[in-house]
């Protein structure tokens, strides 16, 4: 990964506030600093149909064969969660050691909400709903902003960096770009390439040219700037910042002798899984290995998979995506088992929002609204689906419309929020970093009850 001049402006620019606000006395919202903890984020861009990861296979299968149909998967194929009336797409038979160990639990049709929705309120009262609902800009945005009826300038994820005690590096790291979940007020992410280490665009130690010369040297005068004013100061200081974590950040992710790494094979070919998200979960597995040499108390990861705008095509789509996220998150919970974290590590999925339950005419499915998702850790209360399958009438009292796109009955906040809680977040940090806490916490509404 070669930062741009852009790129490099950003985290400077990121750098430099933290510099500045570091002696400013903000709250710590990281409630218990004496036992670690770190939370992943997999979102799952174009909006993943999770009625086909997660199919009933009690007496509701008949209507979900019926009103699936081309799409239907065979319930045969179905990987069992035992204990439950439910099964994991066929792809999925990495987590079923996962599952069976009590460190896999299922959320059932969660989203956006601005408040709780009933089908006539829906219909009656469009200021009650979420701004553009199946829109994919939107609504990756609310999930990462948590505001379903304002414009997202932050995400969860910055602002509880915002309210952490600062560390030399950033105990925020993104693995998948900038995203807006990473955006805070007052500090900055580190963001590390899935593959390959860091470098400084254009500098090159061992270069003869005079103007590379030049310019390397004009650049490492500004980086010792304490004679030039507060102002430039601040700026250099945030420059050899960001050059320290750069430095620091390539010895973790490009070490030869992690021991994390050995985990994410394919279990039946003894194959390196090579896919995106798999490289993703590693770079995260080495930085948490490294956690105490980055001194971090808490870590927070965000990695995604793109790929689920599943307009057509939609099995054999599923098949290579959900084969590549399953071995991908079953590797990282061996590598957390391996370093004794499993109870210390919550990984969870995210995404734009779930699909219409009835396939288009092109062995697809269309944007909808709720949707299921999968957590992944030991501190979880073991096997456990949470919260209610739809009633999957269509037209019904949970039918926004007439195909099958279900008002969720659990909202983000409830979900992630719950996550949050584990973390560390403290109860008066919560309403900063869910805006909407108050309206989610309380009436009989609350976190949903993950961890046992």
């Amino acid at each position: 990964m070669t930062l741009s001049r852009r790129d490099f402006g950003r985290l400077l620019a990121g750098a430099s506030a933290t510099a500045a606000l570091a002696q400013i006395g903000i709250s710590a919202a990281i409630a218990d600093t004496s036992s670690y903890r770190a939370m992943v984020g997999v979102f799952l861009f174009g909006g993943n149909d999770a009625w086909n990861m997660v199919v009933p296979t009690d007496d509701r299968y008949t209507a979900y064969a019926s009103q699936r149909a081309a799409i239907a998967l065979q319930k045969d194929s179905l990987v069992p969660l035992s204990g439950t009336a439910f099964g994991l797409h066929a792809a999925m038979a990495p987590l079923k050691d996962v599952w069976d160990e009590g460190a896999l639990s299922v959320v059932l049709n969660s989203g956006t909400l601005f408040q709780p929705l009933t089908k006539t309120l829906y219909q009656n009262r469009p200021d009650l709903r979420p701004l553009n609902l199946m829109s994919h800009e939107d609504q990756q945005n609310q999930w990462q902003g948590m505001r379903t009826r304002e414009k997202n300038l932050d995400g969860y994820m910055g602002r509880i960096l915002d309210r952490a005690d600062a560390a030399e590096s950033p105990p925020l790291v993104s693995i998948a770009g900038s995203q807006l979940a990473l955006i805070g007020s007052s500090k900055s992410p580190l963001i590390l390439p899935s593959t390959g280490g860091i470098a400084r665009s254009g500098y090159n130690a061992a270069s003869t040219d005079a103007a590379v010369i030049a310019r390397q040297s004009a650049l490492n005068t500004f980086s010792d700037a304490t004679a030039f004013g507060a102002v430039t100061d601040m700026t250099s200081r945030g420059m050899s910042s960001a050059y320290a974590q750069a430095a620091t950040a390539n010895t973790i992710i490009t070490s030869t002798t992690s021991t994390v790494d050995q985990y994410f094979k394919n279990p039946t070919t003894g194959a390196t899984l090579t896919s995106d998200i798999s490289r993703q979960l590693l770079r995260a597995a080495r930085m948490i290995e490294a956690r105490n040499t980055l001194g971090h108390a808490k870590q927070t990861f965000f990695v995604s998979q793109g790929g689920y705008d599943t307009h057509a095509s939609e099995l054999s789509t599923h098949a290579t995506l959900y084969a590549d996220l399953a071995l991908a998150l079953a590797a990282f919970y061996k590598a957390m088992k391996a370093l004794g974290l499993a109870n210390n590590v919550t990984a969870f999925t995210m995404s734009d929002f779930g699909r219409v339950y009835t396939p288009n005419g092109n062995a697809g499915t269309d944007h909808a609204w709720g949707n299921n998702h999968l957590v992944i850790g030991s501190a979880l209360a073991s096997r456990k689906v949470h919260g209610r399958y739809p009633d999957t009438t269509l037209g019904g009292p949970e039918d926004a419309y007439t195909d099958g796109r279900w008002i969720p009955s659990i909202a983000v906040e409830e979900y992630i929020g719950a996550i949050a809680q584990w973390y560390g977040v403290s109860a008066t940090d919560l309403p900063y970093v869910f805006p909407n806490w108050a309206t989610w916490n309380g009436g009989g509404r609350g976190p949903v009850p993950l961890f046992g």
